[in-house]
């Protein structure tokens, strides 16, 4: 799976998982201990990035922006890449209930920042697909 849509994903399960936690609900340990090392992982290569995904919901996020942020950082960084795309897998077989919702918000998100930054719709399609349960991380050809 190209890094756009594992990084979205890796986003959408922070904020997913926070606000499930908000909420009282629990998480599996193995999302909860994946959501963590993303994050202490990102803090160390883009720490305004990790502010701003911490925030969300009570402050709004530019999902797209935060996204394209993760991405450009994994390409650099092959321990991020790992990281993101574990938790991207784990995402995948522990659905969280909210996750649909905050892919869907990424990818409108990057929808309406397709033309500047040059996003293939085609991309932002794997993370709809992804949020409806059409595609696993497990099937795809991960290159990060």
């Amino acid at each position: 799976m190209e890094p756009l849509t594992t990084a979205a994903i890796a986003v959408g399960s922070v904020i997913a998982t926070k606000a499930l936690e908000k909420t009282g609900e629990k998480v599996g340990e193995a999302l909860w201990d994946k959501t963590g090392k993303f994050l202490v992982t990102l803090q160390k290569q883009s720490p305004h990035t990790v502010a701003a995904i911490e925030k969300a919901p009570e402050q709004p996020l530019d999902y797209g922006n935060a996204v394209l942020n993760v991405e450009a950082s994994a390409r650099t960084n092959p321990e991020l890449a790992q990281v993101m795309q574990e938790l991207a897998e784990v995402a995948s077989s522990a659905p969280i209930p909210n996750l649909t919702k905050v892919l869907q918000d990424i990818a409108s998100s990057l929808k309406s920042q397709s033309s500047s930054n040059q996003i293939s719709i085609d991309k932002i399609d794997k993370i709809v697909n992804f949020a409806q349960g059409n595609i696993s991380i497990k099937e795809q050809n991960v290159t990060i």
